[in-house]
């Protein structure tokens, strides 16, 4: 069954509608290489009848005058075939006219920016889902293409969080026509520090990984002033929808995600599986032409640090529950993101 293999992107809530045994309904979104989106569905227990499949660019209005797609609940699947590659596109499925839910694919394909997606579509521990369209990540959006660059503007994103260092802001600034960018500069090092090293061949994979921790403990230890001004940025309803980004989208922007996911009350669990589905978004090709060169020590250690990896993010938070006794501790004691802010982002942010 397709809910215990895909058990990360699947949203999964119990629903209630007019029956008092409502079933467990699992959802699923994909594109296929063509961009067709595959959506996929499962009930527990079993339930006959028909679903109704609505299509819209906005996840918080759909017309329901007629469903672009239906069909029997117990066929599972169906494919929406678009030729749209612009516009980022949202389902809201309806099981018999009773139950139903908002789905919509994860990961937003861009050929210029490593690893964007959407943050919504989690469930926390009180069955609430993350909304979706409201928060993204990603990896470096400053060298966007044409066609990037008018998938983006189709988002709608009025803020941007830029997580890069003072360096990498200066070498490849970011020009966002009518979108608040508010610099959040971090106190790390990035690729191009290394690239003497690597390819002097004097970096192995154990140093990387070293290397990778140490980058990771200093989001604690150097940077915690960048993460709470982002975080006080969610709590402006019109800053949404936003966008935080790191050069890869998978460190400083995978801290920072799991900040806010914590703050919502999203299980551990979830939090480290969306930090390690970075290695399923990352486009690691644009290195090749830099490792191609290198010893294969030092192509081992890029792809250390091109990677998504416990390793990396155990001992930070290791870290923060020695000495603070949890995420949320920190959350309210070190970054100043208290319950009642907490409480006001599950407002803006949870169905």
């Amino acid at each position: 069954m397709f809910r215990n293999i895909l058990s990360f992107i699947i949203s999964t809530v119990t629903l209630t509608g007019c029956s008092l045994h409502a079933p467990d309904i699992y959802t699923l979104c994909m594109r296929d290489g063509i961009g067709n989106y595959i959506i996929k569905w499962e009930t527990n227990p079993p339930v006959d009848g028909t679903v109704n499949i609505y299509v819209s660019d906005n996840p918080e209005k759909f017309n329901k005058t007629a469903p672009v797609l239906q069909a029997p609940i117990h066929q599972g699947a169906t494919t929406f075939i678009t030729t749209d590659n612009v516009t980022r596109k949202y389902f809201k499925l309806v099981f018999n006219e009773k139950y139903s839910q908002v789905v919509g694919a994860r990961s937003v394909p861009l050929d210029s920016v490593p690893n964007l997606r959407d943050l919504g579509g989690y469930f926390n521990n009180r069955h609430k889902m993350i909304r979706w369209g409201r928060v993204y990540r990603s990896g470096d959006i400053s060298n966007l293409s044409i066609l990037d660059s008018l998938r983006l503007n189709k988002l709608g994103l009025k803020t941007v969080i830029d997580l890069r260092s003072k360096k990498e802001m200066t070498e490849s600034p970011l020009v966002l026509p009518d979108i608040n960018i508010i610099k959040a500069p971090l106190t790390i090092g990035d690729l191009t520090d290394l690239q003497p090293y690597l390819q002097a061949g004097r970096i192995r994979k154990g140093d990387a990984v070293v290397y990778m921790q140490d980058t990771y403990l200093k989001f604690m230890t150097e940077n915690n002033a960048a993460f709470a001004e982002a975080l006080r940025l969610f709590l402006d309803k019109d800053n949404y929808p936003i966008l935080f980004n790191c050069s890869l989208g998978k460190d400083a922007s995978g801290f920072l995600s799991a900040l806010l996911l914590a703050a919502l009350s999203v299980p551990e669990e979830t939090i480290m599986q969306d930090y390690l589905a970075s290695n399923d978004y990352m486009i690691v090709n644009r290195y090749a032409s830099f490792a191609r060169d290198l010893s294969q020590d030092s192509q081992e250690a890029i792809t250390a640090i091109l990677s998504a990896n416990e390793s990396y993010i155990n001992p930070l938070l290791l870290r923060i529950r020695k000495d603070h006794g949890g995420m949320n501790n920190y959350l309210e004691t070190v970054l100043e993101f208290t319950d009642k802010d907490q409480d006001k982002l599950k407002d803006i942010l949870l169905y």
